[in-house]
């Protein structure tokens, strides 16, 4: 079955984790708020595998995520990864991550065009459902990144 071509924004964290959480906490924010095009919003938290067929089935995605990347905490980008290596690793050993996530997808057919946000966060991820100082600050941009992204998409589709 082909996937839908309705944009899906998937919000991934631990919001036991701090920081980890900031996926969570702009799938959250954006749960609230009318997107372009009807997109969807899902806060994934920590669903690991049971994900894939949300992510397989939707085409094109929009992932928020934290990622242990050494920028400065707080510090926003933008990926377009095309591969399953291009994605970063789980932020803890133990956990299924967006990579092994991804990784499963590739086998099942095409990815999905992915857009990527991450917000960078300190090096350990600590217990509580907190954000720190930096990374609640950039959850604004976030929102409105995504927001944009996923507007940008709806044009594309009708132009």
């Amino acid at each position: 079955m082909a996937p839908s071509n309705q944009t899906l924004v998937l919000g991934i964290g631990n919001l036991l984790m701090g920081d980890e959480g900031v996926g969570s906490v702009v799938a959250q924010q954006l749960a609230d708020q009318r997107l372009e095009a009807g997109a969807v919003v899902v806060d994934g938290g920590t669903g690991g595998f049971h994900l894939l067929g949300l992510l397989t089935g939707h085409d094109p995605v929009v992932i928020v995520d934290a990622t242990l990347d050494g920028q400065r905490p707080g510090t926003v980008s933008v990926l377009r990864p095309r591969y399953a290596a291009d994605f970063p690793r789980s932020l803890t050993a133990h956990d299924i991550g967006l990579r092994d996530l991804v990784e499963a997808a590739a086998l099942l057919g095409p990815l999905p065009e992915v857009h990527l946000v991450t917000v960078s966060i300190g090096e350990a991820p600590e217990l509580g459902t907190e954000l720190s100082a930096p990374v609640r600050a950039a959850v604004p941009a976030v929102v409105e990144r995504v927001r944009a992204i996923v507007a940008d998409l709806a044009r594309q589709r009708s132009g």
